[in-house]
């Protein structure tokens, strides 16, 4: 089930996974309270980055778009990494609002993608943590 929590269909023919967990256990060591902590940790970044890249001048929106394209990277987010990448280019033609813009709307929706599956993986895990206190319990009873 987590697998598929991670899973968006992009087309009826084939699928592309929002978070690439092998990368994610490779990253965390397969330890789930550390992914856990990463997880969180990468949704606040992404919310708080989006709202500083609105009306942002070109030079704040590339290192804003750098930063998250990093931290993306870091946990196998590859459709935000590579849009935080564009992002990160279109702002170096200071000029190029258009692309900005178009740029920064590729990132918000491949970032609401993303924090939608980590909110689902978060879910799994409290499910999970509620699973094994519940049995912690009723094993000392």
């Amino acid at each position: 089930m987590a697998a598929l929590s991670l899973l968006v269909e992009q087309d009826p023919e084939r699928t592309e996974r929002v978070i690439d967990e092998d990368h994610l256990g490779r990253m965390t060591l397969g330890d789930r309270s550390l992914e856990r902590e990463v997880l969180e940790i990468f949704a606040r970044q992404t919310t708080l980055t989006l709202k500083r890249l609105a009306g942002a001048e070109p030079a704040r929106a590339a290192a804003a778009a750098h930063t998250l394209k990093g931290s993306a990277r870091g946990i196998g987010a590859w459709r935000v990494a590579r849009a935080a990448e564009r992002l990160e280019q279109a702002a170096a033609n200071k000029g190029d609002h258009d692309a900005m813009s178009a740029a920064i709307a590729e990132l918000e929706a491949a970032s609401l993608e993303v924090c939608a599956a980590i909110g689902a993986r978060l879910a799994e895990y409290l499910d999970e943590l509620s699973a094994d206190t519940f049995s912690d319990r009723a094993r000392e009873h």
